[in-house]
């Protein structure tokens, strides 16, 4: 692949590239919109990337041509944010080049393996991936975690969507890590030891077949319901409102916000709390409780948090019949939930390996073949793969 994407760039712009830089994609494992509401959440980079042949350009122009699409490009004295941009690549590069006060100009030739809607964050991916590039070309050389927050930053002023910052931080940071946003500015990060394949399993991520496309009110439903009952206790985010408090109100909170909001809310608190449950399960080595808490997880995002189907969809409910399948096959076994964003796009699968071959099989007899990706978790964030002397 990289050897391929050098070839490309030196056929696209007429020389060789300079350096070679990479981002993974990501995996939610326990957390599902709980980073919005300054949650907990538990995530994994995973061994999908989004990879960039570089070279400076001597130009005030940044080129980027993602394999598949038409060449984008800005100039970097316009970096001001543009509604008619919203949701395309080039407002991403945009906001990444205003974020990063990117001077230096640049051209890139991208290449992904990170499924778009696949609820692998492949926009994530390709704002570290961005944030990376800019940060070494600028020589403003962020860490990690401010990569990440800067991603999210664009994504939210740039690309127009109102995303938490879980994706950022597990693409950027890499390996398997547990984040408490209760201070988004400064979230607590913790590392953990996760080898699946240790405990006889394996991570699947089940395409579902369904798109993303045409779902953004749906998912900005979701923090606006639950910042309007977290209103209702004169707090901004979930994360300050004691649950006591919220179900002592449940009258009043359904009155007020909706029963989906107070529902939606009910998911925050519990899964909330299941996300220093699963990460405790995982230190002590405990997977059989590991399990369990994802396939409660999953009931709850299904049952309260609603982020299955989307609203009014009868004949097509694509992501409820992966899981009603996925859940048939496992007979009892692992786990299966709904993955990312919901609505569209993923499923999560923990298999035995004793049945991966024929899950698998049965998932992409009714999916279509590939559906069916088997990930392992990847130890770095975004990174600089090669450099390459002028």
């Amino acid at each position: 692949m990289y050897e391929e994407l050098k070839q490309r760039f030196y056929e696209s712009f007429g020389r060789k590239p300079r350096y070679l830089f990479s981002a993974p994609g990501r995996t939610e494992i326990g957390g599902n919109h709980t980073d919005h509401q300054q949650g907990r959440v538990l995530a994994g980079a995973v061994s999908l990337e989004t990879v960039a042949a570089v070279a400076e350009n001597g130009e005030n122009v940044v080129r980027v041509l993602s394999e598949g699409y038409p060449l984008c490009e800005i100039t970097l004295d316009d970096l001001a944010i543009r509604p008619e941009e919203f949701g395309s690549t080039k407002a991403l590069i945009r906001g990444v080049a205003a974020r990063t006060g990117l001077k230096t100009g640049f051209d890139a030739v991208v290449s992904s393996t990170v499924m778009p809607g696949s609820g692998l964050s492949s926009s994530a991916a390709f704002e570290v991936l961005l944030g990376t590039i800019a940060s070494r070309l600028s020589g403003t050389k962020l860490n990690a975690v401010a990569i990440a927050q800067l991603g999210q930053r664009v994504e939210n002023d740039y690309f127009g969507k109102p995303c938490g910052l879980m994706d950022q931080m597990a693409s950027s940071v890499g390996g398997v890590v547990t984040i408490d946003f209760a201070d988004p500015e400064k979230p607590v990060i913790e590392h953990l030891d996760l080898d699946l394949g240790a405990y006889g399993y394996a991570l699947c991520i089940i395409d579902s077949g369904a798109d993303h496309a045409d779902l953004t009110e749906e998912y900005a439903a979701i923090p606006r319901e639950m910042k309007a009952v977290a209103a209702l206790f004169g707090k901004e985010h979930l994360r300050a409102v004691d649950p006591d408090a919220f179900f002592a109100r449940l009258g009043e909170v359904r009155a007020a916000a909706g029963d989906r909001a107070a529902m939606r809310a009910m998911h925050f608190f519990s899964d909330n709390r299941r996300v220093a449950e699963q990460v405790a399960a995982l230190k002590e080595g405990n997977f059989d409780e590991f399990l369990r808490l994802v396939n409660e997880s999953g009931r709850s995002s299904w049952l309260y948090l609603q982020n299955v189907v989307p609203t009014g969809a009868t004949v097509h409910q694509e992501l409820a019949l992966a899981l009603a399948l996925a859940d048939h096959l496992l007979g009892g076994r692992g786990a299966c939930r709904v993955h990312g964003g919901g609505f569209a796009g993923t499923i999560q699968a923990f298999v035995p390996l004793d049945m991966l071959d024929p899950f698998r099989s049965g998932m992409e007899a009714l999916l279509g073949k590939g559906s069916c990706h088997v990930l392992s978790i990847r130890p770095e964030g975004g990174i600089l793969l090669e450099e390459v002397e002028a």
